[in-house]
C-alpha cells in the first residue's frame, strides 16, 4: 500500500488549491482515506476524511464550507479542493488510509482509530 500526496504550494489568503492522494496497492472502495496536517508546533490535525463504501464524510469545523474531499475511484485518487485559504491552513498535509467499512469517517479524522497507512506530506502555504 502507498499514497503519494502533491499539489502542495504558496498561495495568497483567499486562493485556493487541490491536493491530490495516488494510491497504490489497493482498492478505495473497502478503505477510508483522510487529510491531515500539522503545523510547527501544533499537533496533527484531522481535516476531511471519507469512508469510501458509504462516501460519508467528515470536515473539520475549522475548514468546513472551504475545503471538500472527493474521490475518482478509476484513478485510484482521492482529492482535497481548498478554497478561501487562510493563513492558519498552513502546514505540512498527508494524505492516509485505513481498511473501513464503517460509515463514520469522524472515528479516523480525529484520531479514535488510528490511520494504518501514511503518504509523504506536502507543505501548503498561505501568505496574508
Amino acid at each position: 500500500v502507498q499514497l503519494q500526496a502533491s499539489g502542495g504550494g504558496l498561495v495568497q489568503a483567499g486562493g485556493s488549491l487541490r491536493l491530490s492522494c495516488a494510491t497504490f496497492g489497493f482498492t478505495l472502495d473497502y478503505y477510508a482515506i483522510g487529510w491531515f496536517r500539522q503545523a510547527p508546533g501544533k499537533e496533527r490535525e484531522g481535516v476531511s476524511c471519507m469512508v469510501s463504501s458509504s462516501g460519508s464524510t467528515y470536515y473539520a469545523d475549522s475548514v468546513k464550507g472551504r475545503f471538500t474531499i472527493s474521490r475518482d475511484s478509476a484513478k485510484n485518487t482521492v482529492y482535497l479542493q481548498m478554497n478561501s485559504l487562510k493563513p492558519e491552513d498552513t502546514a505540512v498535509y498527508y494524505c492516509a488510509a485505513s481498511k473501513e467499512l464503517l460509515p463514520y469517517p469522524a472515528l479516523r479524522c480525529t484520531g479514535y482509530y488510528g490511520m494504518d497507512y501514511w503518504g509523504k506530506g506536502t507543505q501548503v502555504t498561505v501568505s496574508s
